[in-house]
């Protein structure tokens, strides 16, 4: 599915902390999908076009991203508490919920602080406790803190072909396949102008480790599904941290390894629908 087709799907909830953009498609139990940094909703355009035969599939777009506006606490905690509200908002008893990156400490957050409102968790290269921010992302955090991300991030908005050239390529095994309106749809709401790349730095500030912990704890106590998929040739979330996820989470079993970087979804979305197929036995 193209970029454009499936946004045209997007929609907004209005809410009383803010409106909450996110796409859906399918009809069938919910699940909801959560995308990293510097992506929105339309990451999943591809897992999604497989699974809303039979599924209702929401893609949220996080504060910043995609049509989501900014928010005026930028931490993942609040995050979660926006993908709570999103469910609530849409009046879902229960919900399937998939994270990737960022949001995939996003989706631990919701998990356990709204367990009655997650029905199986997936989990897939993503930021867990004591590995948040990843040591690769620390030089970068720091360098939103000092205000140094913004004049990077603005001209790679403007232009695909320096997108493609820079560090975020290093998500894609193959980066000059990803069409020029995804790199527009996902760069021009974070960085499409000095105010909007303000916020991205603010939310790459405001990662704290402090947020992550406890989370094993109670990740422990969780009674629902679950399965943790990983890429075997992503970098930036160690195998380490896959296999920590599945110990510590009841029923999660072994880690499922699948090809690709990063953002396989995107490239590779065979290797994730399959998964969630037998996760949700649909």
């Amino acid at each position: 599915m193209d970029v454009s087709t499936f946004v045209s799907h997007r929609r907004v909830l209005a809410t009383q902390d803010g409106e909450i953009a996110y796409t859906e498609w399918g009809t069938g139990p919910a699940a909801v999908f959560v995308h990293g940094l510097t992506a929105s909703g339309a990451h999943w355009r591809h897992v999604i076009s497989s699974l809303r035969d039979t599924t209702r599939c929401i893609a949220v777009d996080l504060p910043g991203h995609g049509a989501t506006p900014p928010r005026k606490d930028p931490s993942v905690t609040a995050m979660a508490e926006l993908v709570a509200d999103l469910c609530q908002g849409l009046g879902l008893d229960q919900v399937d919920l998939v994270g990737i990156d960022t949001g995939g400490a996003v989706a631990q957050l919701m998990a356990v602080r709204h367990p009655q409102l997650t029905r199986s968790l997936a989990l897939t290269n993503c930021d867990t406790e004591g590995n948040f921010p990843p040591p690769g992302l620390v030089p970068v955090v720091e360098m939103a803190r000092q205000g140094a991300v913004a004049p990077i991030m603005v001209p790679l908005a403007a232009d695909p072909a320096a997108a493609r050239e820079s560090i975020l390529a290093g998500s894609y095994e193959r980066p000059e396949g990803v069409p020029d309106d995804a790199w527009r749809e996902y760069l021009t709401p974070v960085a499409g102008d000095a105010e909007r790349a303000s916020y991205f730095e603010k939310v790459l500030a405001a990662f704290d480790p402090a947020e992550m912990e406890r989370v094993n704890d109670r990740l422990r106590g969780l009674d629902m599904p679950a399965v943790v998929v990983w890429s075997k040739q992503e970098g930036t979330f160690g195998i380490e941290s896959a296999r920590q996820l599945s110990e510590l989470i009841p029923g999660a079993g072994q880690v499922i390894e699948v090809e690709g970087k990063l953002f396989y979804p995107e490239e590779r979305p065979e290797e994730l629908v399959g998964v969630l197929r037998r996760q949700w036995n649909r």
